[in-house]
Formats: structure tokens, sequence, C-alpha cells
């Protein structure tokens, strides 16, 4: 069926019991809107069962598996650039609030993966070849002189604290999962420029990489092969940072950002 992959990865990553029809989850479960306490910030009140401490409120938690739940399904190409799907239909396909469906949904148009579509739902965008490069083009123009300036102004030893991020990366890349590598490649640039000290360098600069993470259209998602050519290029980043050499970074800082 088209949509099974997508659907068992929903229904994996959403915890708790669900009716045997495969209908929407307990309200409180689920997190639906008029369950939530308007003074915890929109989240469920936590509940606190006879004889046991305080548990966590569980709305934010489904809303958060939702959400990288779609993205899996984008980064596999279970959801196609073109393809409109609203949140009402997605929660009872998955057994899910729309709840949690729609602000996860939101959270994708805030990063331009998905745009609204009037009285439909929200379109899968998709980027260009030209979208891709100029994206590629920004985040070079941003993170290649911070990440110099970094090799300049830090001991060769401090970068061996990445190397687990980067082995992340790798084994991610080498099960084709596209889903955990996109994001492990997010952590790694994450804690790169972290030592600048500029939040707002990696708040854009995070936002520029969310972005390229988009499925590109006509092109089929990235296959385990490049997907591993590029975490590779991690460690090899990391080895010209321990080399003390800043033009061998920025060379190979741009290499990597740019592919040329």
């Amino acid at each position: 069926m088209e949509h099974s992959r997508t659907d068992s990865a929903v229904r994996a990553a959403v915890p708790g019991p669900r009716p045997a029809h495969g209908g929407p989850l307990d309200r409180d479960r689920a997190g639906d809107p008029d369950d939530a306490d308007p003074d915890a910030g929109g989240h469920l009140a936590p509940t606190r069962p006879p004889g046991r401490g305080p548990v966590a409120p569980v709305r934010h938690c489904v809303r958060d598996q939702v959400l990288a739940a779609l993205r899996g399904a984008l980064a596999d190409g279970d959801l196609r650039p073109g393809e409109v799907h609203s949140a009402p239909q997605l929660a009872v396909r998955w057994g899910v609030s729309a709840g949690p469906v729609r602000e996860a949904m939101h959270q994708l148009m805030s990063e331009g993966t998905i745009e609204a579509v009037p009285n439909r739902g929200f379109r899968i965008c998709g980027l260009t070849a030209r979208d891709l490069a100029e994206l590629a083009e920004l985040r070079a123009a941003l993170e290649v002189p911070a990440i110099t300036a970094l090799a300049r102004d830090l001991p060769p030893a401090h970068w061996a604290g990445l190397r687990p991020l980067a082995d992340v990366a790798v084994t991610a890349a080498g099960l084709g999962d596209g889903a955990a590598y996109a994001e492990a490649d997010l952590a790694f640039h994450r804690e790169l420029l972290a030592p600048a000290g500029n939040r707002q360098l990696v708040a854009v600069t995070q936002h520029l990489h969310r972005r390229s993470q988009a499925p590109v259209i006509g092109r089929p998602p990235r296959g385990a092969a490049d997907l591993l050519a590029d975490a590779l290029e991690h460690g090899a980043l990391l080895d010209a940072l321990a080399s003390g050499s800043p033009d061998r970074v920025e060379r190979m800082a741009r290499e990597h950002l740019t592919g040329c």
C-alpha cells in the first residue's frame, strides 16, 4: 500500500494504547487542544497518580514524535512534493489526535517544507536544484568564515569532542536512514559552530540547513552511498581542524557545504 511505510513509522513513534479499530488515541493520551492547561504554556497538565511522583506532559511528546515521523516520511520519499495532506485525514489514518499532527505540520510550514492550502490542508513544497544551490551558497557564506576563524582560535585538541557526533552521522548514513542522518548532520554542524558564541549565527544556519533537507523535486531520496560520502566529510573536516591549518579547513569546509 502506498502509505503503509509512513503509517507504520507514525504508529511506531506515537506511544500509548489505541482502540482496536485504529481510531484516535484517548484525548488525554493524544493531547487534544481542548484539554490543554492554559497555565502550562499550551501543554497538557501533568497528572499525578496516587502514590507516584509527577509525570511529564504528554502532548508535547506526541507532537515531537509525530514531527519526527513526518520528517522520516519526507526523507524516505513517502511524502512527496506536490502532495496535499490535511491534519484530520492523517490523524484518522495514523490513529492519533489531529492536534499534534496539526502542530507538527505548522512546524514544517515554518521551516518552509510545506505550505498551507486554504480549505484543503498542507502541500509538500520540495526544492528545485536552484533552491538547493542557493541554500548551499548561503550556508557557505556564513559557516565557512566562522569555521575558519575557530580553526585559528581554538586548540586542535578541542575538535576531538565532536568525533562521536561524526560517528553517529556515519552510522545513520551507512544504514541509509535519511531521517536519522538529517538529525545527526544538523547536530554536528550546530556543535561545530557553537564555540563561535554567536547564537544568531547558529540559529540562522540551522534554519538554512533544515530547509536544505526538504525533498528535491524530481530527485529520489538520497541513498546510503550518497549519505555516507557526505558523512565521511565530517571526519575529514575534523582531521583538518586537528591539523591546525586554517587554509586547509577553509577549503574542506567550502567543499563540504557546496560540493565544489
